[in-house]
């Protein structure tokens, strides 16, 4: 399992919620009969949070109703998310759209036979997959059949504003290959705003609190050679540990734009 920023989520299981409360990816909402709804999904020990959002209790529901706008899934959009149900032949998707999405076992790299899916992927998993179809229904399928798309394990996740994906990437990938080139990590942003973390912890951090930097100040002149001169300054040096994150054959976003403000 991959374990959430610090920045992001601090002891979830020892925060306590009432009504209209904030709550943030990976909290534990609840431990009595209400079911899970939009925006969470049940653990072992209760309902937790698959989003950062307000907490909400409806018609024996729990659910996390979105801070910021949701991400409207595109065919062939990459993208994290978190398994928050299964049946014998489909896992549900959490991508924090307004629809969860679907994963056939035909879609997975792995030989999944009839009522085997949670021996593959269970319910809290996070996987990179990419967008196969969005009907006229709004219903949404997910492949992970392609270069570099996988079950998570280790590392952090970070998630930001959909919205803000583009400034994150950069220019022609200008951002996104320097917060990779100078911290050593691995670095994979879901067009869906939730990105990946994983390398050396220390950069990891950096690298969080960079992305941080570029989300609240993604207008302002200048802040390409900001986020260098922070990442310069606080990073510790790569080492042959991080590097394969540079080199491996991995899937990358292509939702570059020209929205970098140099």
């Amino acid at each position: 399992m991959f374990q959430m920023d610090q920045d992001i989520i601090d002891q979830p299981a020892q925060r306590k919620f009432y009504s209209r409360t904030v709550v943030l990816p990976g909290d534990r909402l609840s431990d009595d009969e209400l079911r899970p709804g939009i925006g969470t999904f049940r653990g072992e020990d209760g309902i937790y949070s698959s989003r950062l959002g307000i907490r909400n209790v409806k018609a024996n529901f729990m659910n996390v109703i979105p801070l910021a706008g949701r991400y409207n899934p595109r065919q062939d959009d990459s993208v994290i998310g978190t398994i928050v149900d299964m049946n014998p032949m489909i896992w549900i998707v959490e991508i924090t759209a307004p629809y969860r999405a679907q994963l056939h076992i035909n879609d997975v790299p792995w030989d999944v036979s009839f009522g085997e899916t949670g021996k593959f992927l269970r319910v809290g998993d996070t996987i990179l997959a990419r967008v196969d179809m969005v009907d006229e229904t709004k219903k949404i399928i997910l492949s992970m059949k392609g270069q570099g798309l996988r079950k998570l394990t280790g590392g952090k996740l970070v998630q930001v504003s959909a919205s803000k994906v583009p400034r994150i990437i950069g220019k022609s990938g200008s951002m996104i290959s320097m917060l990779k080139g100078r911290s050593g990590c691995y670095v994979f942003v879901g067009q869906n705003g939730l990105i990946w973390l994983d390398g050396n912890e220390k950069n990891m951090q950096i690298v969080s609190r960079a992305i941080g930097m570029i989300q609240s100040h993604s207008h302002k002149k200048g802040l390409t050679q900001t986020v260098e001169t922070f990442l310069l300054e606080n990073t510790e040096p790569k080492d042959d540990s991080t590097d394969r994150y540079l080199t491996k054959n991995t899937t990358e976003i292509d939702g570059a734009t020209d929205n970098d403000n140099n």
